[in-house]
């Protein structure tokens, strides 16, 4: 598809200078004009208006339906456990197509951050809506492993990797001063929608079938996803990007941050992909377990709002830190929970101080980049790094599970969580002390 006609692009002025002027008096003017073009900062009075409320609106439904679909993978993989694929793949096997699907919606951030920045914001947004509606469709037909492994892994995922990167990088155009409150309400569609598609599969597919509950998943986001079609960049930089900021990795911050999100996204994820597993092999009832996933992704909708609030003011890598630490401690206290009542609890902590993990990575970015005009290509940047770490988390801790046979090691499982939450800590502490030192009361 072409570029976007509803994007407004914002032109270098030609220089009127005589062929005699100096040279660097028009090199020096032509930067000046070019940053000027690039920058793209709104107004503070933007903060309010219906325009950029609506905006926050459209992000909401595209990451409902982008995260929001991804983070309803637990519910699938304990279904394909207990039922689709029982006593024919293991936890890892099954683990993989949740991996792959996280993976595709990542990666293809290195591909839509420079699109982005190109104007192609609108054809990404109805491409992407296409094949998240067309792979949910495929999959309601699936029945065998590789049919889901194509269809709910390879299409949905990248149809979600085409949505996901856009609806960040475009609030900054349309928020200063809320910018970080903007990204939460928005990240909170991606808990939206892992609580309400849950409970709709839950629902409805011991009444109709796993074909039509996935169906009626797929015609929610088609409607959803409509929403959002009016969205519009505010600015489109007027200079070709390169597909990657190679100074970026001259910052040590921002590879001190790179490596936060690889081990982030590694461990994570973990405890939404594997907690309904978890509480069926301890006997918790079947409803229970199906339950807990839309419990975690509930209590991870305050939790990208309520940081984001207080990050407007403190910073986001000042609130990431904390957050990032007390998922740690949950992480390894949940090897002593058995009952329902603990793993209740442990969803709704978990699921709370996980939330700013993917609401405000973005915030972060943009905070460290130079001009907004690089905030895709970063952005997207920063997201390979999480891909490849999405992409070996699960599986390695589904091998970790079954490494005993039929005993699962859940020990083992938690501590390989645990461990990786604390690797990406301390990188985050030291993103931090390369932008302000060691200053406790130094927004960062």
């Amino acid at each position: 598809m072409g570029k976007d006609s509803t994007a407004v692009r914002t032109p270098v002025n030609p220089s009127h200078e005589s062929e005699s002027a100096s040279p660097k008096w028009s090199a020096t003017k032509a930067s000046i004009n070019e940053e000027k073009a690039t920058s793209g900062k709104p107004n503070q009075e933007d903060d309010s208006t219906l325009i950029a409320c609506y905006h926050v609106l459209g992000s909401f439904c595209l990451l409902m339906n982008s995260w929001g679909i991804i983070n309803t993978f637990g519910v699938y993989q304990t279904f394909y456990e207990a039922e689709l694929f029982a006593g024919q793949k293991s936890s890892s096997d099954i683990s993989w197509i949740g991996s792959i699907q996280a993976f595709a919606l990542i990666f293809v951030g290195v591909i839509t951050g420079p699109l982005f920045d190109r104007g192609y914001f609108g054809s990404q947004i109805v491409g992407g809506s296409f094949l998240v509606v067309f792979g949910m469709m495929t999959l309601s037909l699936c029945s065998e492993y590789w049919q889901v492994m194509l269809s709910q892994g390879l299409v949905v995922g990248l149809g979600s990797g085409l949505l996901f990167l856009p609806s960040v990088a475009v609030l900054p155009m349309y928020f200063t001063k809320k910018r970080a409150l903007a990204q939460g309400i928005a990240a909170s569609g991606s808990s939206i929608g892992g609580v309400v598609y849950p409970i709709i599969f839950h629902r409805l597919q011991p009444k109709i079938g796993f074909g039509w509950a996935t169906r009626v998943i797929a015609f929610i986001a088609l409607v959803t996803l409509l929403a959002s079609f009016g969205m519009k960049q505010k600015t489109v930089p007027p200079t070709v990007r390169k597909m990657l900021d190679w100074n970026a990795f001259k910052e040590p911050g921002f590879n001190f941050f790179l490596g936060a999100y690889f081990f982030g996204c590694v461990g994570i994820y973990i405890p939404f992909y594997y907690i309904g597993v978890y509480s069926l092999d301890r006997d918790v009832a079947a409803s229970l377990a199906f339950y807990l996933v839309a419990i975690l992704n509930a209590s991870s909708t305050f939790g990208r709002i309520l940081p984001n609030l207080i990050a407007d003011s403190t910073g986001p890598l000042n609130m990431m830190i904390p957050c990032n630490a007390i998922c740690a401690v949950l992480v390894f206290s949940w090897i002593a929970i058995n009952g329902e009542a603990g793993l209740i609890v442990f969803a709704i902590f978990y699921g709370f101080f996980s939330g700013c993990f993917v609401s405000l990575p973005p915030v972060v970015v943009v905070k460290m980049s130079p001009s907004l005009g690089i905030v895709g290509t970063r952005l997207g940047m920063n997201l390979v790094f999480g891909a490849f770490g999405i992409l070996v988390g699960n599986p390695v801790a589904g091998a970790i599970l079954g490494a005993r046979g039929d005993a699962m090691n859940w020990i083992g499982l938690m501590a390989w969580t645990g461990g990786c939450i604390i690797i990406a800590t301390a990188c985050m502490v030291g993103a931090r002390v390369c932008q302000v030192g060691w200053g406790l009361r130094k927004a960062a």
